[in-house]
């Protein structure tokens, strides 16, 4: 599987029809069809092209990753899979990919499609491209936000791809925002506090992987190496002359330059993941003075706004809900069943489903599933609930809310856990991100669950019975 945005645009109309949308604005218009797009069930991909004002050919396209079909697709896996079905296959593919991702070095080849165009020095024009203006409230243009941003540990060499968002300053300038801890941010400080430029890049225009590995977690410097491994082939990347960072060779926009430490620029208001506009304060973050510009015939800039729901939900929950199930048993937690980052919260209400073996079972789950650092720092809820409830389908998971929790005995308050500059339940200012969680045990109540009344279901047997006879008519 090559890392290109057209092999895999290729792909996807195989599968499914692909929406193109003419002459839309890139100023709120394309942020509004998206952000209204992601909540339909049924969510298409959408390229923008042409954009009002701008050349034919220079395209945004958003939602590459808001379906488990082009989720499958991205991670080169079948796409005819449901959420359940590729949510437990990714278990099993996480670890693989895992251990075969040291034996796919990255290739460094001479050239790529993304040297078809150069800019630099005076020529460098970074509004030649259409980069929204996603939300009514943000403080800006936002041309990095399905993006790369690459860097390197100045002491020990290893290579970072993170997901940070760029907002457009001026024509040969965009700022780097980062939340405390990143890699990426950790690298650049380490640059300045030695006195030094940074080097970076950010690949704004790519295959939807290249992102979608940017924006989890995976073992420091091993980006690359993970992509390749599930691509089954070694990414293609070139050694960038001004700053001689690896970026990927068959990428569409390329932007490298040098994070200064005395430059700094306010950035924002964006409107974050969450679904809310965190902070009034607009903070100060790296400029990026961009010295060369890359990008192939025909451009197209990948989007991926957050909001409610996100963008590229989908992906990063399903990534981490299998990650944080690989971990639970790997800590020795018997007979989990599923975990779910339920995207009907942001990723906020985590879901363990499980077959429960002794007294405190659930609560055992609950806590270590709320304080892992798998996945998004701000986890506000745990549930649990039994094997017969799906944990991706929330309304199954409310049910059991509702019939199998007492209040009293079911939930209880964990203080003053780690929490993010994001939380929107933090008042400002403040110099502590800290907040409280809640589990929640939905589980049958241990002491007596083999007495607990039976649910109401139809038998296998009996649903394949009935799907055969008339499942054509109601789509059983």
């Amino acid at each position: 599987m090559k890392l290109d945005i057209r092999e895999w645009l290729q792909q996807v109309r195989a599968i499914e029809p692909l929406v193109t949308i003419e002459g839309a604005d890139a100023h709120l218009e394309i942020g509004a069809v998206t952000l209204e797009n992601v909540k339909n069930e049924h969510c298409p991909a959408i390229l923008f092209d042409p954009v009002l004002g701008y050349e034919p050919g220079y395209g945004v396209l958003t939602g590459s990753v808001t379906t488990p079909a082009r989720t499958a697709t991205t991670l080169n896996l079948p796409a005819n899979y449901s959420k359940l079905e590729l949510l437990q296959s990714l278990r099993s593919r996480l670890t693989e990919w895992k251990n075969r991702a040291p034996g796919f070095q990255p290739e460094v080849v001479p050239g790529g499609a993304v040297t078809q165009n150069i800019q630099e020095g005076k020529q460098v024009n970074i509004s030649l491209f259409p980069s929204p203006w996603w939300h009514e409230e943000d403080g800006g243009r936002y041309i990095g936000t399905g993006c790369a941003v690459i860097t390197r540990d100045p002491d020990t060499g290893e290579v970072n791809l993170g997901a940070y968002r760029n907002m457009v300053q001026d024509d040969k300038t965009v700022l780097v925002q980062a939340a405390p801890g990143k890699h990426g941010r950790l690298d650049w400080e380490n640059y300045h506090s030695k006195g030094q430029d940074c080097p970076i890049a950010v690949s704004v225009g790519h295959h939807p992987l290249v992102f979608g590995i940017a924006a989890i977690s995976v073992p420091r410097g091993m980006e690359y190496e993970f992509m390749g491994a599930i691509a089954g082939e070694p990414a293609r990347v070139i050694r960038e002359e001004v700053t001689g960072l690896p970026i990927p060779a068959d990428a569409d926009i390329v932007l490298a330059g040098w994070c200064r430490p005395e430059k700094l620029a306010p950035e924002g208001p964006f409107g974050e993941w969450t679904g809310y506009y965190v902070s009034a304060e607009k903070p100060l973050v790296p400029v990026i003075d961009v010295e060369r510009v890359y990008f192939r015939n025909n451009p197209i800039l990948l989007g991926s706004p957050p909001g409610h729901p996100n963008d590229y939900g989908c992906f990063t929950d399903l990534i981490t809900s299998a990650q944080l199930h690989n971990e639970l048993c790997q800590i020795g937690i018997p007979d989990v069943i599923g975990v779910w980052l339920s995207d009907a919260a942001g990723a906020q209400i985590i879901i363990v489903s499980l077959k429960q073996r002794y007294a405190g079972h659930a609560r055992q789950v609950a806590i270590l599933a709320n304080q892992s650092a798998t996945g998004p720092a701000l986890k506000r809820y745990v549930i649990v609930v039994d094997e017969d409830i799906d944990p991706t389908d929330i309304q199954d998971v409310m049910w059991a809310v509702g019939t199998r929790a007492d209040p009293e005995k079911a939930i209880d308050i964990m203080r003053n856990c780690r929490s993010t500059q994001n939380d929107p339940l933090i008042r400002r200012p403040t110099q502590s991100y800290s907040n409280s969680r809640a589990i929640i045990d939905a589980c049958r109540p241990f002491e007596w669950k083999d007495e607990f009344p039976h649910s109401i279901a139809v038998s296998g047997e009996l649903r394949e019975k009935v799907a055969k006879k008339w499942g054509h008519l109601l789509r059983l």
